[in-house]
């Protein structure tokens, strides 16, 4: 199964406050080829990633407090990679962290992309190598996600990981049609600030085999953590391209990550989870799945104050009788920015609520504008 990596990271961010996260909802169109996918209209694509990267340096209004940025799987064209990392190291504020999809690659072009930031991604190449002298699989298409941190220093570094779940599309008896499976996820220890936080990759949460699944691994990893620091895992990001964003294995294996059922589970207990999906413009060859993207969705603990709300760009539920509050954003292409709620219960004497949307923006010709339903 998957080898969980701590990796220190110098983020200071300030203590008894909470930290702010922006969901950009945007849609993916994909093209599907003998390896992979690929994005069909990386000119366009990158424009409006682009527009989404500008706002965050503006920082108008309080998006000069945002902490995470977040854009769904598969999000970026391979050809912008470079131009994604220059912008974050040239323009964004320290303490900042961006985590983001690529396009479909070769085993071979992501090792060498891997080489390129060794530093930060040692163990993950000895993973990589390690199955590379295993097996003729240098063609085989990955799909990859990349954690960049602006610490505190002012340091940029660049995380990467391959998803873990071993098809593309559906599962084929046809061995050509499998993805690299991914060997390893990074658990981010941010100091001095003591917030602990995961990226993975839409199915990643739910892979399983019959012994062992990928959140299990999370969850001892974590328990392991809480019972030799007292920490626990903070927030667990999981970067989705899903057309079945309310699918009941989500809600099974929600129910298992925050439900005490057999075992208590101390190091995941306060954790939020955000699920940041691409909107329901996605379009993928091949596949009829337009209009079945989106639904964004945050949840944590039950023991939390989430008092019902039903509106056009969100709503709150219980995710069908599942142990969690969880607040559910529309399908459509939206930024969602929200603050995290701090991993601790409230006061059940306040009245504050732990979980605040602030901003809901829509594309509209070309460009960002304010919701008007919030």
């Amino acid at each position: 199964m998957i080898q969980i990596i701590d990796k220190k990271v110098n983020l200071d961010y300030p203590l008894g406050h909470h930290l702010h996260c922006l969901i950009a909802q945007i849609p993916n169109h994909l093209r599907k080829t003998e390896h992979g996918y690929v994005i069909t209209d990386p000119e366009e694509k990158w424009r409006q990633v682009r527009s989404i990267l500008e706002l965050v340096v503006a920082g108008e209004g309080n998006l000069k407090k945002l902490h995470f940025l977040m854009l769904p799987e598969a999000a970026i064209p391979l050809a912008c990679f470079d131009d994604m990392l220059a912008i974050i190291d040239r323009d964004f504020r320290h303490n900042t962290v961006v985590m983001f999809g690529m396009e479909h690659v070769l085993l071979h072009r992501y090792r060498e992309i891997l080489n390129r930031f060794r530093e930060d991604n040692e163990e993950a190449i000895e993973l990589v190598d390690r199955d590379i002298d295993n097996g003729d699989i240098l063609d085989m298409p990955v799909n990859w996600c990349c954690v960049v941190i602006k610490e505190a220093s002012g340091r940029r570094r660049v995380f990467l990981e391959a998803k873990s779940h071993p098809f593309h599309g559906e599962e084929f008896v046809d061995k050509d049609h499998d993805l690299y499976r991914g060997r390893h996820f990074y658990l981010f220890r941010s100091t001095p600030s003591c917030f602990n936080f995961m990226a993975i990759i839409c199915l990643d949460y739910l892979y399983r085999d019959l012994y062992a699944s990928n959140i299990k691994q999370i969850i001892d990893h974590a328990n392991h953590l809480y019972f030799n620091t007292r920490q626990g895992l903070d927030t667990l990001f999981v970067i989705q391209c899903n057309p079945k964003p309310k699918y009941a294995s989500y809600r099974e294996v929600i129910s298992g990550f925050y439900g005490e059922y057999l075992e208590d589970s101390p190091g995941v207990r306060e954790t939020v989870t955000v699920f940041g999906n691409a909107s329901d413009e996605t379009a993928i060859e091949g596949t009829d799945c337009k209009g079945l993207h989106g639904h964004s969705y945050i949840v944590i603990n039950r023991h939390h104050k989430l008092g019902r709300v039903q509106q056009r760009e969100f709503s709150t539920d219980d995710f069908d009788g599942a142990p969690v509050c969880r607040l559910l954003f529309g399908p459509e292409t939206r930024l969602y920015y929200f603050n995290l709620p701090f991993h601790h219960e409230l006061d059940p004497r306040s009245s504050r609520v732990p979980l605040k949307v602030h901003t809901v923006l829509e594309w509209v010709d070309n460009g960002w504008i304010k919701s008007g339903d919030v």
